[in-house]
């Protein structure tokens, strides 16, 4: 019989071993596809911020590296909630950030920081992004109803 990485915690009864999404199982918050494209446009954001000017370094950069950093932080902090309702909330929040990121671009591109094709590069990421939370949202609330019917 083969023994769990002691390393990760097995105590999220929402997701445990049995969760299946696809091919994989989900074993961390590092197996979701969410997080590895969040992850993506995050290391994206940090690239693109290297090239702006000095004087924006603790304004507009900071600013979308925060919100970048914030969408796989909630990603990560919902999976690790017991409940499905507080990660639903959690990944709400990275939703809104991501949001926020497509605004900080947005600017960026008003102010010249980059040229229209690497704004629509990111911002297609982005939206990928959004779109990719919404079905882990969707699919999380539909987890949540089958165990609440199950019990009924």
């Amino acid at each position: 019989m083969k023994m769990a990485d002691p390393k990760l915690e097995m105590r999220n009864s929402k997701i445990g071993l049995s969760a299946v999404h696809g091919d994989a199982r989900i074993r961390d918050f590092t197996d979701l596809a969410v997080w590895k494209l969040a992850r993506e446009l995050r290391k994206n954001i940090y690239s693109l911020t290297r090239k702006f000017p000095p004087d924006e370094k603790y304004s507009l950069a900071s600013q979308v590296r925060r919100a970048a950093i914030s969408i796989t932080a909630n990603i990560a902090e919902g999976f690790g909630r017991y409940s499905y309702q507080e990660n639903i909330q959690f990944c709400r929040q990275a939703r809104g950030s991501a949001f926020e990121v497509r605004d900080h671009l947005v600017t960026a591109q008003d102010e010249g920081y980059f040229t229209a094709a690497e704004h629509r590069l990111m911002d297609d990421l982005a939206q990928r992004v959004i779109q990719t939370l919404n079905g882990y949202i969707r699919s999380t609330q539909a987890r949540q109803s089958a165990k609440a019917q199950a019990k009924s």
